[in-house]
Formats: C-alpha cells, sequence, structure tokens
C-alpha cells in the first residue's frame, strides 16, 4: 500500500538520481517520509530507473539482496529485496574501476543466472528455474549508498526502506569466470574465496541464498508475478550475495576464485 504521494516518490526519486550523479550522499529518505512503506520504496525506486531508461540506458536484469538469515536479522526483516539491473552498470571483467565515480563501494560474491526461456509465477520450483535457466557463471556485486549508511550528524541508521529505494545499493555487476549449464554440478556447493590484495577476506557457500541459488531467481518471479510481470529469455539474474560485503577502496586488487568455476579479477583506482 503508498503511502507517499506521486510527488513525493518522484521528488525522492529525483533526490537518489542527482546524489548518484553527483557522488554525494543524501540523508536517508526515511528521515523525510518516516511512513514510507515498501510498496513506497519499490516505487521511489521505479522512478529512479526511469530516470535512467530515460537517459538512454537499457534493463538487462535484476538483483536480489537480503537473502541470508543474518542479513534479514540485521534489516530487521524477513524477505529479501531487489534491485534494477541496466547495461551501463555493467563492467568487464579484469577492468580497472573509477572509485570516485561511488560513494561507499562494497564487492558482494554471488552467481549470475542467464535466462534462455521466459519465467513467469508465484511458485516456481528449483527444477523450473533450472530449466529456462541458459547458463550460471560467477559474479561479483558492486553495491553503493546513495544515502546515508549511518548518519554522520545524528546517527540514524537507514532501514530496509531506503535500501529498496536506492535501487538495493546496487551500483555495478562484474561477470566471469567459466559459464556452466545448470544441470552441470550441485549449484548450492558452489563456493568462493574473496581476497582483497591478496588477503582472503570473506569464503562463502551458494547455498547461504534460501538453501540453494535458484530460489533466489524464483523470488523475483514471484515477487512479480502480481504484477503480472515476468523474467525474460536473455536477462541476467544475479541471485543474492553468499558473503558479506566488503568494502574497497582505490589501490584495492579484488580476486575471487570460484575453484572449478573460474575467477573474477578487477582493480579499484
Amino acid at each position: 500500500m503508498l503511502t507517499l504521494s506521486a510527488a513525493q516518490i518522484a521528488a525522492a526519486a529525483a533526490d537518489l538520481y542527482q546524489a548518484e550523479l553527483a557522488v554525494r550522499q543524501i540523508d536517508a529518505l526515511t528521515l523525510s517520509y518516516p511512513q514510507m512503506s515498501m510498496d513506497d520504496a519499490y516505487a521511489v525506486q521505479a522512478a529512479w530507473m526511469q530516470k535512467k531508461y530515460a537517459d538512454g540506458q537499457q534493463l538487462i536484469g535484476y538483483k536480489i539482496g537480503l537473502t541470508s538469515r543474518a542479513m534479514q536479522r540485521v534489516m530487521k526483516i524477513n524477505t529479501p529485496d531487489f534491485g534494477v539491473l541496466t547495461d551501463a552498470m555493467r563492467m568487464d571483467e579484469g577492468s580497472e574501476i573509477e572509485t570516485a565515480r561511488f560513494n561507499d563501494p562494497r564487492i558482494e560474491v554471488e552467481l549470475a543466472f542467464v535466462l534462455k526461456a521466459p519465467l513467469r509465477g508465484a511458485n516456481l520450483t528449483v527444477m523450473e528455474v533450472l530449466n529456462a535457466t541458459d547458463y550460471v557463471m560467477p559474479a561479483l556485486e558492486l553495491i553503493d549508498a546513495r544515502s546515508h549508511r549511518v548518519n554522520p550528524h545524528t546517527g540514524y541508521v537507514r532501514t530496509v526502506m531506503d535500501t529498496i529505494a536506492d535501487n538495493a545499493a546496487n551500483a555495478g555487476i562484474i561477470l566471469g569466470g567459466r559459464p556452466v549449464r545448470p544441470d552441470a554440478l550441485d549449484l548450492r556447493w558452489c563456493g568462493a574465496i574473496l581476497y582483497r590484495n591478496a588477503a582472503i577476506e570473506e569464503t562463502g557457500l551458494a547455498a547461504g541464498v534460501l538453501n540453494h541459488p535458484a530460489n533466489g531467481i524464483g523470488w523475483i518471479a514471484k515477487r512479480f508475478a502480481a504484477h503480472g510481470i515476468g523474467l525474460e529469455a536473455g536477462q541476467i539474474l544475479l541471485s543474492g550475495s553468499f558473503t558479506a560485503p566488503v568494502a574497497v577502496k582505490a589501490g584495492d586488487t579484488i580476486h575471487a576464485d570460484y575453484g572449478v568455476l573460474g575467477g573474477i579479477a578487477c582493480r579499484f583506482v
């Protein structure tokens, strides 16, 4: 249920849009709109994405976030969230990433599903998701915060509504490693070791995503089903991080080792 007016939603989206362009963080939206509901937050996200489309960016897929029970407890919710991926967010494996383009960059370790067939429905099984998937491959998600995670003056901590409105914190995706057919191995046991400057920062297994990463894809489809929207062939879907985010700064080199699935490397400059 929406509690914000159309004008308030448009104003909040414009604030996030300008914050990203200027690379400056704004106050959490819930400070101005404490009544913001989850529907409001997604409406703000959608309005912001419309501005990106007007700039010429194109939708290439979606991401799911807050899939682990630990992160849900931190955010005081019991459900994941989702954000939008555009072509401007895609970065090449091995690239140098300009740190100054982001406010508070962090890296998460994920699997990406690339669809070969549409996915629609509110109760998709893991097998239905796998059957609609062309291939799965390693992915890093670059997350950012256009609004303060913690207000530097008051200590106010932004809520999950702020995160959702902020496109679920997405800022970029980096695909790499070896693509595999979805039935080539047990995806629950796909794991990764995340290095920053040759030091291990995080490790994890994809089972941390709702017990199977395909469940993350099914959750996105279920979220859209109520609106008559489906996931389309060719879209890239990030199934959710199975490590905690790692903060990065200029000079850092990131390497994610996915074992038999290869690896991804990038450098922040």
